[in-house]
């Protein structure tokens, strides 16, 4: 029985990951946002939620979400207490990925958008995997620009994350999102071309 084609996508903080996922939606490809499956993890009720404020008390807002700022001060800079964490919410990330390739069986190509797809071994289950990148100064400015980010905290995020080198160095595609949409969208249209091509693995 065929399945799809299963494309990894990622890149760190900053460098258009989820415009490029919008490009895929854009043109039919069942997208999983591991972001939006985590939040949903931490919602009320969300299979996350629970097992979080026993093993972090403290940590559950009045409505039983997860209060995310009150579980990062507990986890920053605590290695074990991130493992910890880490331990929980990672097979539950896995098992919404397994469910989402299950409900689109039936499609050509799919995109799984991990930000920490290398770093969780999550490249293990794609057919290729596409990095998105740009050049370090672009990413700052990005990063800088949001709502509540300084640079120690975007420090902080990088340092979790693996090297952008790194991470184009074990890619299959790479996008770089500093030359424009227009650039992009021809790059998404190129990838996805080859990958419903008769060898669909480069």
């Amino acid at each position: 029985m065929s399945r799809p084609v299963i494309l990894g996508l990622t890149g760190s903080i900053g460098m258009g990951k989820s415009a490029t996922a919008a490009m895929f939606r854009a043109r039919g490809v069942p997208v999983h946002d591991a972001d939006a499956a985590v939040h949903a993890l931490y919602a009320p009720g969300g299979a996350a939620a629970q097992a979080i404020g026993a093993a972090f008390p403290g940590t559950l807002a009045p409505d039983g979400s997860v209060d995310r700022a009150r579980l990062r001060a507990e986890v920053i800079g605590k290695p074990e207490r991130l493992a910890a964490l880490e331990a929980l919410v990672h097979p539950l990330a896995r098992q919404a990925a397994s469910e989402f390739l299950g409900r689109h069986a039936e499609a050509p190509v799919v995109v799984l958008d991990i930000p920490l797809l290398f770093e969780t071994g999550g490249d293990e289950r794609c057919d290729a995997v596409l990095v998105v990148t740009a050049p370090a100064e672009i990413q700052r400015a990005r990063v800088l620009a949001r709502p509540g980010m300084d640079a120690d905290a975007f420090a902080a995020i990088v340092a979790k994350q693996m090297p952008d080198a790194e991470k184009r160095a074990r890619a299959d595609f790479i996008l770089d999102t500093s030359l424009g949409f227009a650039h992009a969208e021809a790059e998404v249209d190129a990838i996805l071309a080859r990958l419903r091509g008769p060898r669909p693995v480069p």
